[in-house]
């Protein structure tokens, strides 16, 4: 029967693949994956080793753009491409950075697809997993709460949400600024690191006051640990 198999690849580092992913991507007849346009995929680096070079290849580009109709509407056209491979017999894999179902994008496919043709999801390793990996940082431990939270939120939730536990900041971006001021008007900012590409051979780790104020992290997981109890 051919299925639809939405792969986590992970968040870089080719050897971090599952074996049950490098078995159904090898085994795909059709390959897609995201990219930015003009930017090679970095879903389909980590996996390219595995593709059969027999697989049509099917790069898809998704506009980066905080209007979310163009890349709705490229997510509807691709969702009904590979529905009609699967319906021909064909097996597809679509390739998702870090886990399908966290902030990926195979849960645009999945809501789409979902109940119309026989559907897969393999985890993968997470940029939250990676990053704490890298930083050698527990996300959490004993009874404490770990949140993530996107760098999107306002001021107001987050600072609500930053009141106790550990947490995880995504999707900073041009947000990078205004978060590094809250965390430090929350006296949250001394703990947290900055990893950046977290498993790659570009990773790094950095305090957050150490961040040069000039730069912008990119492909980075913000980690920042639970406060001190209250004496």
């Amino acid at each position: 029967m051919s299925v639809l198999n939405l792969i986590g690849v992970g968040p870089g580092d080719p050897e971090l693949l599952t074996l049950k992913a490098t078995r159904l991507i090898a085994a795909a007849a059709v390959v897609a994956y995201p990219h930015k346009p003009g930017e090679a995929s970095l879903a389909f680096d980590i996996a390219k080793s595995h593709v059969s070079p027999r697989a049509v290849r099917l790069p898809v580009d998704i506009p980066m753009s905080v209007e979310p109709g163009p890349a709705q509407a490229v997510y509807d056209a691709i969702a009904e491409t590979l529905a009609a491979h699967v319906t021909a017999g064909r097996s597809v894999a679509w390739l998702c950075e870090g886990d399908p179902l966290f902030y990926g994008s195979a849960i645009y496919l999945l809501d789409r697809l979902a109940g119309r043709i026989p559907i897969g999801i393999v985890p993968g390793v997470t940029s939250l997993t990676a990053a704490a990996a890298a930083a050698a940082r527990p996300l959490a431990t004993r009874s404490q709460v770990l949140k993530v939270l996107p760098a999107p939120l306002p001021d107001e939730t987050l600072e609500a949400e930053l009141a106790s536990g550990a947490a995880a900041i995504v999707k900073l971006g041009r947000h990078f600024d205004r978060i590094r001021a809250l965390l430090t008007r929350l006296g949250r900012a001394e703990a947290a690191v900055i990893v950046e590409h977290a498993t790659q051979s570009r990773e790094r780790v950095t305090p957050l006051l150490a961040f040069a104020a000039t730069k912008r992290p990119y492909f980075s997981v913000l980690l920042v640990p639970a406060p001190d109890p209250a004496p």
